[in-house]
């Protein structure tokens, strides 16, 4: 399992994940920001009942205005909420993208480090024998 994550992490191309990253977290604070500037459709207080031939015919429709403006308001509240996540993961995106990249520093260091211990370990075998 550990290996097949291994060879996973490595055919992603972390340069355009790092480099993308910021760009992501921007589009999602736009998106955010266009949302939360819209305020949710108020319901619209029926109007005066007007005197049609038909009055059932009437009320089935204001009531069904409505519940679409009732379905709206909850389809904008749905889509704030959405947007909200989407803000949130795209700064952890961010977060994890800049600590891949610090570790990836943080590996290479230790690497150059092990690779010289080792240079030194093999020098300091073959002098002694």
């Amino acid at each position: 399992m550990g290996l097949g994550l291994f060879s996973l992490l490595k055919t992603v191309p972390w340069t355009e994940v790092i480099s993308t990253a910021p760009l992501v977290a921007q589009g999602a604070k736009k998106l955010w920001d266009s949302v939360a500037k819209k305020a949710p459709p108020a319901p619209t207080p029926p109007p005066a009942p007007v005197l049609p031939t038909n009055d059932l015919v009437v009320a089935q429709l204001q009531a069904r205005i409505i519940a679409l403006e009732a379905t709206s308001a909850e389809l904008h509240t749905q889509m704030r909420a959405s947007s909200e996540l989407i803000q949130a993961l795209a700064t952890q995106n961010t977060e994890l993208v800049q600590r891949a990249e610090a570790n990836r520093v943080r590996l290479r260091w230790v690497s150059a480090a092990l690779v010289a211990l080792a240079v030194g370990l093999v020098y300091a075998l073959k002098t002694q024998f």
